[in-house]
């Protein structure tokens, strides 16, 4: 962002009273905002070496001890005590010395109003002088007061008109504050009415259009701004970003228009690749990534961009080599290069490759991430006991992580059919996140398989006190009665509530559908069956499905789909025990 022309002026003034005597420090510590001892800079500011024409008078007792009693506070530390005194000291004597220190000390500690009164007092008692006037058109714009500020903005204008277009650039971050989008507007359109062959001032207008909910307006105004300078690349780039969400078709192909123009437009090509990745072209964006990278051959972030492009297509081998390059180029944080080649190795089925990289991320954002992915991989070799090691020795910056690490030790022991084991592991985790969902969903989970159905019970319960929303949960219980053959009327509200709240959940209309069987409803339960099977042809739902057509003597598809998934999930024992239940 473009700073202010007047805070540049602010910063010049603390510079020249560095030459004065140290005075306490206030709170106040940004220096942007101190004007600090003016009368130091005041023939530069004034345009001439003459000395400045001070009101004469007698000094009186009164005026002295106004004068140091108001010095004494500043050097204290007493700011707004201070600012008073000389105010009142610059309303008397008509000094424009004492208006300015006022005014300084008054903005210093943000005392707005009597700011405002300071810098009027100050232009005042000398209007040939640009920064009273420039302060004063700040703070009023700082208090929402437009119109009060707007013939100062007109005097600043046209003081300096060659420089039209550089000066509204500069004011605009100041207005842009202000909540009153249209009210902003209306004022910059009256302010540029003078300088309508301003590429700049139209750039401008654009954007407080755009704020102001006007976007016709604004593609009016920045093509405008382009008509009167072609080759401008920020008018270009505001029309396309106009154009992203609107028209993006429209806004790719300008800018494909304006590189073929303007080859050597490198932020007009970082933003057609940007764009071009979110639109999912991702072969062009590459291109363009790649012609930056030209330019730039040190640029590592732009080789990494590359590099995921390629991982994106799917072009593995390419996007190895190339996060690899990135790596040696050493620009890039090697911690999140690692991390992508060992989801890379994973890709290729690399295991022991994806290993090695996940290992040597010890720290930035993807460590966390890194330590779950090497549990995984140990425990897919079978390597339970050392995935468990890596997990007790990760630690957790909050309870999601905590919570993170407790589940995936309880899969790795469940997956290995050790669910005394696993349910003591999510049992300890629950002492400590007692109504974590997940925690309590897959605690309730390894119950079951434990056959500890009042437990089961007790957690599903809890689960849906403390996650009313949660459609698995509800699932779940009506499940386990279902599964029981208990309290079938019970079980069935669960799952319709369920239902309710997922309706295209496989799992949960395969509860529903088993619910309207073991009830009796068999044109429902084949409905919903059918609906589960189709959203989701898993083992378990084919089970369930071919029981359904067997009962209701549709046994060669029913048999069809058993033989089907078995081919797909030999090992399945649910799929299993329910073909060798009707074909012995």
């Amino acid at each position: 962002m473009i700073k202010l022309k007047f805070t540049a002026l602010i910063l010049s003034l603390f510079l020249a009273a560095c030459a004065h005597a140290p005075r306490q420090q206030t709170d106040v510590q940004d220096p942007e905002q101190r004007i600090l001892d003016m009368s130091a800079v005041l023939p530069s500011i004034s345009g001439t070496d003459k000395e400045p024409a001070y009101p004469k008078m007698e000094l009186t007792e009164e005026m002295l001890y106004t004068f140091l009693l108001a010095d004494i506070a500043a050097q204290r530390g007493q700011t707004d005590f201070a600012a008073q005194a000389y105010l009142e000291l610059a309303k008397k004597t008509r000094d424009p010395r004492a208006a300015r220190r006022a005014a300084q000390l008054a903005y210093e500690t943000r005392q707005m109003d009597q700011a405002r009164e300071a810098f009027q007092l100050w232009h005042e008692l000398e209007p040939q002088i640009a920064m009273p006037r420039q302060m004063l058109a700040t703070v009023l714009l700082g208090g929402g007061k437009l119109n009060e500020a707007k013939p100062l903005l007109v005097e600043l204008l046209a003081a300096d008109a060659k420089n039209a277009g550089r000066s509204f650039a500069q004011l605009y971050p100041l207005l842009a504050r202000n909540a009153d989008r249209a009210a902003v507007h209306k004022l910059l359109q009256e302010l540029a009415k003078p300088y309508a062959g301003i590429a700049e001032v139209h750039w401008v207008l654009a954007q407080s259009a755009e704020t102001a909910a006007l976007h016709e307006e604004a593609l009016l105004e920045i093509r405008q701004a382009r008509k009167l300078k072609p080759d401008w690349s920020g008018a270009l780039l505001l029309e396309a970003q106009l154009l992203q969400l609107s028209a993006p078709a429209e806004a790719l192909a300008l800018s494909q228009k304006y590189l073929q123009d303007y080859p050597d437009a490198n932020e007009v090509r970082l933003f057609y690749a940007r764009t071009l990745l979110e639109q999912k072209q991702y072969p062009e964006s590459r291109v363009q990534f790649q012609e930056l990278l030209k330019k730039q051959p040190d640029n590592a972030e732009l080789a990494f961009a590359i590099a995921l492009l390629s991982i994106q297509l799917g072009e593995l081998d390419r996007a190895e080599v190339e996060l690899k390059q990135t790596l040696k180029a050493g620009r890039k944080d090697a911690a999140t290069v690692h991390y992508y080649l060992g989801q890379l190795n994973e890709a290729k089925k690399n295991d022991a490759l994806a290993l090695q990289e996940y290992e040597q991320v010890t720290e930035g954002e993807y460590a966390f991430t890194s330590r779950l992915r090497m549990t995984y991989l140990l425990a897919k070799q079978g390597k339970s006991k050392e995935a468990r090691e890596i997990l007790h020795k990760t630690a957790a910056k909050n309870n999601q992580q905590r919570a993170q690490l407790i589940l995936t030790e309880g899969q790795i022991l469940r997956d290995a059919k050790q669910y005394d084991a696993a349910f003591k592991v999510l049992a300890k985790g629950l002492e400590k996140l007692p109504e974590h969902p997940d925690l309590l969903y897959e605690a309730a989970m390894v119950a079951d398989k434990l056959g500890k159905f009042a437990t089961v019970e007790e957690m599903l319960r809890k689960l849906i006190k403390v996650a009313p929303d949660h459609a698995h949960a509800y699932n779940a219980l009506g499940y386990a009665l279902l599964d029981r053959k208990v309290r079938l009327e019970e079980a069935m509200k669960l799952i319709e509530k369920a239902h309710q709240l997922a309706p295209d959940d496989a799992a949960i209309l395969d509860s529903v559908g088993w619910g309207h069987f073991l009830l009796g409803n068999m044109s429902k339960s084949l409905e919903f069956m059918r609906r589960a099977y189709a959203t989701l042809p898993d083992p378990e739902i084919a089970a369930h499905l071919g029981e359904v057509l067997w009962k209701q003597n549709a046994r060669e598809e029913a048999k069809n789909i058993w033989q089907e998934n078995l081919k797909k999930n030999p090992d399945n024992a649910v799929l299993k025990a329910v073909i060798k239940k009707f074909i012995p």
